[in-house]
């Protein structure tokens, strides 16, 4: 796309155009028109429906009927969601299916079914997309021969000299079965090839070919003195079945690599639909790829010859070398695996690895991605995937997808820490976020989707804070729009719970699902202002994909125990914790990238610093273009390695040498071209000494800032956007922000509450202080006009310790779900879980007390900690819900002379009860079965609640 093309993008939709057919997404992720004055504000305060979160809407065994279908739209939609992901899968084990059928995929009755739910959907102005195929990664049973899914894995036997060695094929054949979670029972295996090496191992001439012993049977060598090892190549046809496929749609897994057997799946799926209902174009926003787990499938029948194609050299005599041993998710458990290697052949097995993933990775590209989004094309949709790992490029895979995605999920620990020594500890964003929007960043795009609030851990136990910490985690990473995981397709008059596949248990069994609707409302009012403006970056990282993949091959994971470098996502923390926006970019980004006046430019992204971590091999064209930028004015600081070597084995030593006399020129610009070691610990600490030396100049200053404090800036032509987030689940942190006079010259600062829609003036938009409390986000706005009428924001200061508390005896009213009615007399409050009567309680607690009106007040009450969510009521005015952060209230005009009631209403989460039905097999499995059991969960009104 042209720069101009970028630069002539408006800033909003006018509201004419937002008609199904015509929203934002719905022609270019990339262009939008202009808008009227103060039309963002409006689509601010009162967004419309495609802003709002859409759900992945679980059709469990396709045991679905229209009558329940229309039910579910309507509770969705009256709950604030905008629209659905239709998504066929297994039924859930342990649960009564009531009897009622399964629908089989693309059936005539099943493709009728799909078009009441399409038409039903619209009525209502709920947007659908459709997954391709059901499960993951996708199949069917109709599949045959090279239109499976295959695999190469290896066994190993390590062998100590003098000896005779004797062995069958069949133990070969055992250790080297993939061992993945969904094997397909009528697999093939065929041994390619056996051989001996010695361990360690420093070329190919030591290599001793047993292959001509297969056809016996049995494998039989001397084995002289010392160390060796006997590998065994096998490959295996169809190794993958479909994991929780719908009817109809389980079966082999499709070959991804086999451009003709993709595009004949495709078109299978769309003509068995479209034949029988007419186009889905306007009726479905998008096709929709989940995930792709394909296991480590990494074969194809062309794929030594398209290697040596793309490679220049014959992968064969090393392909068993190249590989460890893999187990479920096809992730490697072994990488001491197999013989070791001198430090020279490690080198070229390691170039080898990495030209291999590059192969997988251009294959995919041609015969899956881009057949893919072709296909969407043509009938009329948009395309989205969560395009990461399992074969793609992690960030370039996302940016020709219409609607690329990424995935935050919901673990023990969010809010509670932010660790530096595991990366996955209290953050719900994965590692894949950061690629994905970066990648849509670089294409332009402005609407980037998130597989939301993915949980398996806290299942029962997730609050709506707890919700919001996740969705906020994943604005910090640069997601737009969010598709919750997910909601369950599940009759009315199911069995208690209901029918639960994966998920938050977002159903109307929940306790919170009265209050559901507030955090749509929220995260509708953000969606709606990002989708509108540009996340800004001024700094690049270039990510070690090169070296990771020859190290340790593509991770096949969005969240690897193993990641290359660990402190990755560290890094981008503490940038952005400092006041940068940064996007990661890929050796290819940077080759197409024009150097102009300091800066490294690609489509709409200019960076004027490129971080370079652990990287140690680059191609010469890469780092020609480093130098040209370093040579302009830009900045490149390489952490904990300079590039050393070229990437791939072909011409190995040529290209190496280019690289290091290209390194030795910029190394004469000592203060441009930079290395610094990473640090052991307080990443935060160690970029600001960088920044501040190097004259990195942030957009934002941050005072007193922590790991738990972030930040991220948008920008369009009227607006500059300041998002300031606290990733605490317990903790309220008073900071303050001063942005740069690039933000605030010629424009006023105000805030935007995206809770209530509400706007308020700044008293002093340079300097900005403000307390963030658990779970809390800020967004503050600076616009070319004041909003003279607006009230001034101002913050209520803390209350704890510092004003009188309601110390008398409170009475409390416990309404169960399961329809009991309790009262108790509190002489103070307390945790409902350290109460043996009430530990396992779920639903509302009502507590109730009185207190006097003091001559000059209270204006205020403040709830102190609750553990789930309050609703307060006086004197018999309803004051509001609060679900997150500061439960505060302003209570001045509805107090009266003398004594005043107070209701405080909580309703808690529904863990500790599903703990305690231990005759229910869903609710067991999910908090006490063979997963981790569930800890026990705070509960109720803790306070203390002051007055003041």
């Amino acid at each position: 796309m042209k720069r101009r093309t970028f630069l002539e993008r408006g800033s909003l939709l006018t509201v004419g155009a937002l008609m199904y057919e015509n929203i934002a997404w719905a022609s270019q992720n990339d262009r939008v028109q202009v808008a009227a004055k103060d039309q963002l504000y409006e689509l601010f305060k009162t967004p419309q429906a495609v802003y709002r979160p859409f759900v992945r809407w679980w059709w469990n065994g396709d045991k679905v009927e229209k009558g329940e279908l229309l039910r579910e739209l309507k509770l969705l939609k009256d709950a604030g969601i905008g629209g659905v992901e239709i998504n066929p899968i297994k039924f859930p084990q342990r649960t009564d299916d009531m009897g009622i059928r399964s629908l089989t995929w693309l059936s005539d009755e099943w493709v009728d079914v799909l078009d009441f739910t399409l038409t039903e959907a619209k009525k209502l102005g709920l947007t659908c997309d459709l997954i391709v195929g059901s499960g993951w990664p996708f199949g069917a049973e109709y599949l045959q021969g090279d239109e499976c899914a295959d695999i190469m894995t290896i066994g190993v036997k390590k062998v100590t000299g003098l000896m005779d060695f004797e062995a069958p094929i069949l133990d070969f054949i055992k250790e080297a079965d993939p061992a993945t979670t969904s094997p397909y029972a009528h697999r093939k295996l065929e041994m390619q090839k056996v051989f001996m090496v010695p361990d360690p191992m420093k070329s190919l001439d030591e290599v001793v070919d047993l292959s001509d012993q297969i056809a016996s049977g049995f494998i039989k060598t001397k084995v002289p003195q010392g160390n060796y090892a006997i590998y065994a190549l096998l490959k295996t046809r169809a190794f993958l079945e479909v994991i929780n496929g719908a009817p109809g749609a389980n079966g082999q897994v499709l070959n991804h690599f086999n451009k003709a057997a993709v595009e004949k799946y495709l078109n299978h799926m769309s003509d068995a639909i479209q034949k029988k209902i007419g186009p889905l174009k306007n009726r479905v926003r998008a096709l929709f790829v989940d995930s792709m787990e394909l296991e480590g499938a990494n074969w194809t029948n062309d794929m030594a010859e398209e290697f040596k194609k793309r490679r220049g050299y014959d992968i064969m005599p090393y392909l068993p070398l190249i590989f460890s041993r893999i187990g479920a998710m096809g992730n490697i458990y072994d990488y001491n695996y197999g013989t070791r290697f001198t430090p020279e052949f490690q080198d070229v097995i390691e170039r080898v690895r990495c030209d291999f993933d590059r192969t997988k990775i251009e294959l995919l590209k041609e015969r899956f991605v881009e057949p893919f989004q072709q296909w969407c094309k043509s009938n009329g949709m948009l395309s989205r995937a969560q395009a990461y790992g399992r074969g793609y490029h992690p960030l370039e895979a996302s940016m020709g997808m219409d609607l690329p995605e990424g995935e935050t999920w919901i673990k023990y620990g969010i809010g509670e820490e932010m660790p530096e020594t595991d990366y996955r500890i209290g953050r719900g964003y994965t590692m894949v976020n950061k690629f994905v929007s970066s990648g849509a960043h670089l294409a332009g795009k402005r609407v980037i989707s998130c597989e939301e609030a993915t949980n398996t851990d806290m299942v029962f136990n997730a609050s709506l804070q707890t919700l919001k910490l996740a969705s906020d985690q994943s604005l910090i990473t640069g997601i737009t729009h969010s598709v919750y995981h997910g909601f369950n397709y599940s009759p009315k008059n199911a069995p208690f719970p209901g029918w639960i596949r994966y998920g938050n248990f977002m159903n109307e069994r929940n306790t919170y699902w009265p209050f559901f609707k507030r955090i749509n409302d929220y995260k509708a009012r953000v969606s709606a202002l990002l989708q509108h403006a540009d996340m800004f970056a001024d700094i690049a990282i270039l990510p070690p994909l090169f070296d990771a993949w020859g190290k340790f091959g593509a991770p096949n994971e969005p969240f690897p125990s193993l990641t290359y470098p660990a402190n990755l996502s560290l890094i981008w923390e503490a940038i952005q914790q400092h006041g940068h926006g940064c996007d990661y970019v890929s050796d290819a980004i940077i080759n197409k990238a024009v150097v102009k006046e300091g800066f490294l430019e690609y489509g709409p992204r200019k960076y004027h610093t490129l971080f370079l971590v652990h990287v140690q091999s680059l191609e010469p064209v890469t780092a020609r273009k480093l130098l040209q930028f370093v040579q302009s004015g830009g900045k490149v600081i390489c952490v904990q390695n300079m590039p050393d070597k070229s990437v791939g084995l072909l011409n190995a030593t040529e290209q190496t040498k280019l690289v290091l006399s290209i390194l030795e020129e910029l190394k004469t610009f000592k203060d441009r071209f930079i290395f610094t070691e990473h640090p052991e610990e307080n990443y935060p600490a160690w970029y600001k000494a960088l920044q501040q030396k190097y004259q990195i100049k942030p957009y934002v200053s941050i005072t007193d800032g922590n790991p738990f404090i972030q930040q991220v800036r948008y920008t369009n032509d009227t607006v500059d956007l300041l998002l300031v987030f606290n990733s605490s689940a317990n903790y309220p942190f008073k900071v303050t922000f001063r942005p740069d006079a690039a933000i605030y010259e010629g424009r006023f600062g105000h805030y935007w509450d995206a809770v209530t829609g509400d706007c308020y003036r700044l008293e002093n938009d340079r300097e900005i202080t403000v307390t963030l409390y658990p779970a809390d986000m800020r967004i503050f706005v600076f616009e070319k006009d004041q909003r003279k009428k607006l009230p001034l924001y101002k913050e209520v200061p803390e209350s704890e310790g510092q004003y009188p508390e309601i110390t008398t005896p409170w009475s409390a009213e416990f309404r169960h779900i399961d329809g009991s009615v309790k009262t108790a007399s509190l002489s103070g409050l307390k945790d409902l879980k350290e109460l043996p009567e009430y530990q396992y309680f779920a639903g509302t607690v009502i507590y109730r007390n009185t207190f006097s009106k003091t001559a000059n007040g209270p204006s205020y009450i403040d709830l102190g900690t609750v553990q789930g969510i309050a609703q307060l009521t006086l004197n018999g005015k309803d004051l509001g819900v609060r679900w997150f952060g500061r439960y505060l209230y302003h209570v001045q005009p509805w107090m009266r002379p003398g004594e005043n009631t107070i209701e405080i209403a909580v309703t808690t989460t529904m863990g500790n009860y599903m703990k305690s039905l231990t005759d229910n097999p869903v609710a067991q499995y999910w908090t006490n079965g063979k997963r981790k059991p569930q800890p026990m969960r705070s509960m109720g009104l803790l306070g203390p609640v002051t007055v003041f």
